[in-house]
């Protein structure tokens, strides 16, 4: 890594010598000394660093960029003082705006369906790299850093210290996206409470096996009824077993794409994404680049027997194991919920909100101690029924620099200067600490994090394991994410709100998804609207030629098998070793 770090600071300053800016390195050198430590890079490293977005940002100085991203920690600090660093620094004025994440797809799809510049940049999910590869309306980076974008582009930004380009990476194998901000979805669980040597005893006296971390759904499920229904009352506090969200709102249909099917089993084997049947139960045979379906009757499992069974799950969970309140609640609200202290575990927990997690008692956090020590821990999520090995274990969002072709050239190059200040390595690495994100290699293995590790709850041991990159977002069966991810919250709405059934509010989603793919596919056989892969579905068959072979999976006899579970201390000896 030193030699890595050395080779890096070489290149810079050959590309731009030391003290030709001196003005300007007046406010690096202030930004250096009073932000950007800790950092994987020495002062002088930094330096040089700076010293190249300065040349870099001549032709661009005195403009004035707009960028768009979802409202997280990380990107409040991007949007609050990375902006004013980057302008004492580069003259480049940049207005970071920061909605939620339903309004950025919008804004994205609404630029791309218009041709309007509203934004010169955006962090964009990957979950769209199906949708961004297909169209051709955003930059390919590959092509514009070795071209048009040479000069521009940070001779140190090193490419292979990025744990989530896989991920951004189209299946032509050039990138489109670069990322910003990372978080996987975990299990959270209280460790204070399951180290109880009374609640321990209860547990097992009860169902016959330990009170640890769920390995299956069917442990979940036994935890989430044992605190509710059993325990009750900790310190005087009413407690539940479960947390999570069911408010009709696009939030709610992310919950559910991002990987809750596959979670449960539905789909095929396959990583990062099943093949031929990915998590949003949508087929697409290997090595093609043709959506075939979603639904069963066309090979599809978007409304198979484990789909609808993860969709059930949900919602007898909510409603039984939850605090009131709860399936009122959007994706925002549930986290302060989950701060009040009152539930013992959640299934399904981003770690983009650790930051808040970590936060003082002072904060009103009643999830960590007197000292700031958490009383929680996070671990891999447990699978359902319909799960085997192979499959896709969990969901992680890479909230990446996208930008569209529609910016002009100019507007372009600023934001990719920009995007790529606020991932540089003068940076990331006290980015890393305030949003707690990881991106690099290099800043999650910074001797700072192990220092900070104990107080962050796995995190760091997480992100320090191979198991990081199993768990990933949304897979290039998708065709276009925008128009295909709204249906989800409508649907799953209605079965929170009791209009339909799980089976039939899955099923209408299932053929819902197909109307919208079969316009695709006409729209890309008149016009190559996407490049010659947009959806060829299949013909509609019978379910029963399809379910359980090569199909949907077959419905079990025996949806709830014996519970599971394993101990933290466990988990993490794996993940150390690994």
């Amino acid at each position: 890594m030193r030699r890595q770090l050395l080779a890096t600071a070489a290149a810079l300053a050959m590309v731009w010598l030391p003290g030709q800016a001196s003005a300007d390195m007046a406010a690096a050198e202030k930004w250096i000394d009073e932000e950007f430590q800790p950092s994987v890079l020495s002062k002088d490293e930094q330096k040089a660093e700076m010293e190249w977005f300065i040349k870099a940002a001549e032709p661009f100085r005195g403009m004035e960029i707009n960028v768009l991203s979802e409202t997280i920690p990380t990107h409040e600090y991007e949007s609050k003082v990375l902006t004013k660093a980057f302008e004492e620094i580069t003259g480049i004025k940049v207005n970071h705006q920061l909605l939620g994440e339903g309004e950025v797809v919008q804004a994205v799809q609404t630029q791309m369906q218009t041709n309007r510049n509203l934004y010169d940049g955006y962090i964009n999910d990957s979950d769209l790299i199906g949708t961004h590869s297909r169209l051709q309306l955003a930059y390919n980076l590959t092509d514009m850093m070795a071209g048009e974008w040479a000069g521009v582009t940070n001779p140190g930004l090193d490419l292979e210290d990025f744990m989530g380009t896989k991920f951004t990476t189209g299946p032509d194998g050039k990138l489109y996206q670069l990322p910003s901000q990372q978080f996987a979805n975990l299990y959270w669980f209280r460790k204070d409470w399951f180290d109880r040597e009374d609640l321990k005893a209860a547990f097992k006296a009860k169902y016959g096996y330990e009170l640890g971390v769920p390995v299956n759904w069917s442990a979940y499920e036994d935890i989430a009824e044992f605190f509710t229904n059993d325990v009750k009352e900790i310190d005087g506090v009413r407690v539940y077993g479960h947390m999570d969200y069911g408010k009709r709102a696009p939030d709610l249909g992310w919950r559910m794409t991002d990987a809750w099917l596959s979670m449960a089993g539905a789909g095929s084997p396959g990583e990062p994404n099943g093949i031929p049947i990915d998590e949003w139960g949508i087929r697409m045979e290997a090595g093609s680049c043709n959506p075939a379906g979603a639904s069963v009757t066309r090979g599809g499992a978007a409304n198979g027997p484990a789909a609808v069974y993860a969709i059930r799950k949900w919602d007898e969970w909510l409603r039984n194991y939850a605090p009131p309140g709860a399936a009122s609640y959007d994706f925002y609200q549930s986290l302060p919920a989950l701060s009040q202290g009152n539930v013992a575990q959640q299934i399904f927990w981003y770690t983009a909100f650790t930051a808040s997690m970590v936060a003082p008692q002072s904060d009103g956090n009643n999830t960590v101690d007197a000292d700031g020590n958490p009383l929680w821990r996070m671990a891999p999520s447990p699978h359902g029924p319909y799960w085997q090995d192979g499959q896709k274990v969990g969901y992680q969002d890479v909230g990446s620099w996208t930008f569209l072709k529609s910016t002009p050239s100019d507007r372009a190059q600023a934001a990719w200067l920009y995007a790529q200040f606020v991932v540089s390595k003068t940076v990331d690495t006290k980015k890393s600490h305030v949003g707690l994100t990881f991106i690099r290699d290099s800043s999650v293995r910074h001797a700072s994090f192990t220092e900070r590790a104990p107080k962050l709850g796995g995190l760091v041991e997480f992100y320090r394991s191979p198991d990081r990159v199993r768990w990933s977002p949304t897979g290039i069966n998708v065709p276009d994410y925008p128009k295909l991810a709204q249906i989800w919250w409508q649907q799953i709405g209605d079965v929170n709100s009791g209009a339909f059934t799980p089976q039939e509010a899955m099923d209408r989603l299932a053929e819902e998804m197909d109307v919208t793919m079969a316009r695709m596919q006409a729209a890309d056989e008149a016009a190559n609207v996407y490049g010659g892969c947009g959806p060829r579905l299949n013909e509609p068959k019978d379910p029963s030629e399809w379910i359980g072979k090569g199909g949907a999976k077959a419905k079990l006899d025996k949806e709830k098998p014996q519970g599971e579970t394993i101990a933290y201390e466990e988990l993490i000896r794996r993940w150390q070793a690994n």
